[in-house]
C-alpha cells in the first residue's frame, strides 16, 4: 500500500513525506526503495496535520547487507520516492524479533510475534515501568511464564501477594488464549511460595540466617543507631563465640548504659519476628533449577520487608559469587520501596540491589525492577537496565525520569507513553528502535486485579428478546464478605452431575477462624457459630467437639473477601467471645477472624 511520497529535505537518517493514505499512523513501519541498496526499512516517528495536508516525519532503520547485518544508508533517498507500508516478511527480515525467545506479544496492528532474547534479558537486566493499573504486573507474569518454560531458576519479591495465583491455569481465558495459539496452564509444580504462614496458610515459612557480623547487623536494624550504640554493639559482637539475638541481648543487659534500652527493644522486636534462625531456609532450596520461588511479603510491615529483602539478597548474591547456587533471575516488584532515589526515602536493601545491578551480570544474576513510580527508583539501577518495557505513564516527574534514565526512550516518544492503552507497551532494547507491542494474554491466573469494593456479582439471566443466557453484573446487597468457599465451583458441580441440576440453594453459615498454639506449634481452627463445633472439612461436613481439638484439627483453607449471590444467610447463635473462652481451655488462642462458610445444596 502506498502511503505517500518523500518531500523536502532528506538526510541519511531521517526524512518526511506527504501522507496520501488514511492508513498511516505513528510508529508504523514503512519500506522505501533505494537505487543503491534496494528496499530499506523505516519508521514513522510523528504525524502532523495542517488544513492542506498531513506530513509524516520518519527515521531510517536500514537494510540487510550480504552478510546479514543491518546497515544504515550512505546516500539519501530521492525526493518524490514512494513510501510503502512495510509487509510482515520484510519487517521480520530486518528486525530480529522472532526466534525461540520469550513470547511477549505482537507488534501493534500486525500479526507479527515479538520474542525477547532471554539470554540478553536475564544477564543485562530489565525494567518494567508503568502507572498503577496499566498492566505491568500482568506483563511481568507473561515474562515469568516464559522463563519458567525454560526452567530458569526464579526469585520473585512480591510485596502484594500477586504472583501466587500463577499456580492455577487461567481457564476463564481459554477462548482468548486460543486466538493467540496458547492454552491455559498453571505452574503449581514449579512454584514454591514463602511468607508468613499466619497470614496465608499455604505458604512455607522463610527463615533467614542469624549469623552475621556486627557491621551487617547494624545495617539491618530498622532504626538509626547513635555512635555510642554502634560502638556498644560492635564491642559485644566481636567477643561472642556464637552471634545470635539472645546472646547479644543478654550481653547488652549486663552493660551499665542508658543507651542500651533502645537497642535492646529493637533486637527483641527482630527476634520475636521469628525470621532469623540458626537453621535458616537453605539457599539451595530457594534457588534451584526449574523452580520459581515467590517471596510473598503481603501483610508484613514495610520496615520488615526491607530487612528481609536486604538480608536475603546479600546472602544470595554471595552464594552466587561462590557458585553455591545456580544462575538465576530476580524480579523485584514495587522497586521504589527497596531501592529509592536519594531524597525519597532510605532502604536497607538499596546497597545490595545497586551492587547486583552493576555486578550481577558477571555472576549470572539477572535483575528485573518493576515500579509504578520511576522517578523514585535509584537512577543508577535504572540505567543498568538495557531492556525496558514501558506502559502508560502520566505523572510528569515519572515521564522525565524515564526519558532521562533509559536508553532508547527519547522526548519524542514521551507523548506516546502517556497515550498507550492498557495492555500495550513500548519495548526498548530488543532492537535499536522502540517497538509498540500488544502484550499476549496470560496462561496462568492473574492475581493483580483491584479488589471490587462495591461487591459486584454476576447473575445469569435469560434475554427475553433473544432467549439467550446473558451475564448481567449487579451490586450485591451484602457487598464483600469474608467467605470460606467450597473446593468445587458451580461449574464443576454441573460438569460432574449425571443428571441436570434444577436448583442450587446457597447458604452462608456464620463461623470463626482461631489462630492457636499448642506445644510450640501454631495452627488454625474453624468453629461454626451455630452449634459451636470444630469444622475439619466444610465440604464433607467433618466435625468434632471442641474438647477434641488439637493439631489434627488444623484448618488449612484461606478466608477470601468476595461478593456472593446467596439464598440464605444464617444468624449466629454462639458469640465469638464464648467460643474463644471454651477453646482457650484446651489451646492457647492468639487471634480470631469471623467469616461465613459457603454451603450449597444441589437438587
Amino acid at each position: 500500500m502506498i502511503l505517500g511520497r518523500i518531500v523536502g529535505k532528506v538526510s541519511t537518517t531521517e526524512f518526511r513525506f506527504t501522507v496520501t493514505s488514511p492508513a498511516a499512523r505513528k510508529f508504523q513501519f514503512i519500506q522505501i526503495h533505494h537505487g543503491e541498496y534496494g528496499f530499506v526499512l523505516g519508521q514513522i516517528r510523528e504525524l502532523e496535520r495542517t488544513e492542506q495536508e498531513m506530513v509524516a516525519y520518519c527515521l531510517v532503520i536500514g537494510y540487510k547487507d550480504e552478510d546479514g547485518r543491518v546497515r544504515g544508508i550512505r546516500t539519501p533517498f530521492a525526493p518524490g520516492t514512494e513510501i510503502l507500508e512495510a509487509d510482515d516478511q520484510f519487517i521480520t527480515q530486518i528486525i530480529d524479533i522472532g526466534g525461540h525467545g520469550a513470547y511477549l506479544g505482537k507488534l501493534e496492528g500486525k500479526d507479527i510475534a515479538v520474542h525477547m532474547d532471554l539470554q540478553k534479558v536475564l544477564t543485562k537486566h530489565l525494567a518494567v515501568l508503568a502507572k498503577s493499573g496499566a498492566g505491568k504486573s500482568y506483563t511481568v507474569g507473561c515474562l515469568v511464564e516464559e522463563i519458567m518454560e525454560k526452567r530458569v531458576p526464579l526469585l520473585i519479591i512480591d510485596p502484594h501477594g500477586e504472583y501466587g495465583s500463577m499456580k492455577d491455569p487461567a481457564i476463564e481465558n481459554r477462548e482468548i488464549l486460543a486466538r493467540w495459539g496458547l492454552e491455559a496452564k498453571g505452574y503449581g509444580s514449579q512454584i514454591q511460595e514463602y511468607g508468613d504462614a499466619r497470614l496465608k496458610q499455604d505458604v512455607r515459612p522463610l527463615k533467614l540466617s542469624e549469623k552475621m557480623s556486627s557491621y551487617e547487623l547494624m545495617k539491618l536494624l530498622p532504626v538509626q543507631l547513635s555512635n555510642t550504640q554502634e560502638a556498644m554493639l560492635f564491642s559485644i559482637v566481636k567477643d561472642l563465640e556464637e552471634v545470635n539475638f539472645d546472646n547479644i541481648i543478654l550481653a547488652l543487659e549486663n552493660l551499665n548504659s542508658p543507651s542500651k534500652w533502645t537497642l535492646i527493644d529493637t533486637l527483641l522486636y527482630l527476634r520475636d519476628l521469628k525470621l532469623f534462625s540458626a537453621a535458616p531456609t537453605p539457599l539451595q532450596e530457594l534457588i534451584s533449577p526449574g523452580k520459581c520461588t515467590i517471596l510473598n511479603l503481603k501483610g508484613i510491615t514495610p520496615e520488615v520487608q526491607d530487612v528481609i529483602v536486604a538480608k536475603l539478597m546479600k546472602d544470595l548474591f554471595l552464594a552466587r559469587k561462590q557458585e553455591k547456587i545456580p544462575p538465576f533471575f530476580c524480579v523485584i516488584e514495587e522497586a521504589h520501596n527497596f531501592c529509592p532515589e536519594k531524597g525519597f526515602g532510605k532502604a536497607k536493601s538499596l546497597e545490595v540491589i545497586r551492587l547486583v545491578s552493576s555486578e550481577g551480570r558477571k555472576f549470572g544474576l539477572g535483575l528485573c525492577v518493576v515500579s509504578q513510580r520511576p522517578s523514585l527508583v535509584q537512577k543508577t539501577i535504572l540505567a543498568q537496565c538495557t531492556t525496558q518495557i514501558i506502559m502508560k505513564i502520566t505523572n510528569p516527574n515519572d515521564l522525565k525520569a524515564v526519558v532521562n534514565s533509559l536508553e532508547g526512550v527519547t522526548s519524542e516518544t514521551e507523548k506516546e507513553v502517556q497515550n498507550l492503552p492498557v495492555g500495550t507497551a513500548l519495548v526498548c532494547g530488543i532492537v535499536d528502535r522502540p517497538l509498540i507491542v500488544t502484550i499476549r494474554p496470560r496462561k496462568s491466573k492473574h492475581g493483580g486485579n483491584a479488589v471490587d469494593i462495591l461487591g459486584h456479582v454476576e447473575h445469569h439471566v435469560v434475554d427475553e428478546e433473544y432467549g439467550q443466557d446473558v451475564v448481567e453484573e449487579v451490586a450485591s446487597h451484602e457487598g464483600v464478605l469474608p467467605l470460606i468457599m467450597p473446593k468445587l465451583s458451580l461449574r464443576d458441580i454441573e460438569l460432574m452431575s449425571a443428571v441436570p441440576i434444577s436448583k442450587v440453594t446457597t447458604y452462608l453459615i456464620p463461623a470463626v477462624v482461631f489462630s492457636c498454639r499448642v506445644g510450640g506449634q501454631e495452627f488454625s481452627v474453624l468453629l461454626d457459630r451455630i452449634k459451636g463445633k470444630v469444622i475439619v472439612d466444610p465440604d464433607n461436613d467433618r466435625k468434632m467437639e471442641i474438647s477434641q481439638v488439637g493439631l489434627h484439627a488444623h484448618f488449612g483453607r484461606k478466608v477470601e473477601f468476595e461478593a456472593l449471590d446467596h439464598d440464605v444467610k444464617l444468624d449466629e447463635k454462639i458469640p465469638t467471645s464464648v467460643l474463644k473462652g471454651e477453646l482457650g481451655r484446651y489451646v492457647a488462642v492468639d487471634d480470631s477472624r469471623e467469616c461465613f462458610i459457603v454451603y450449597r445444596v444441589v437438587e
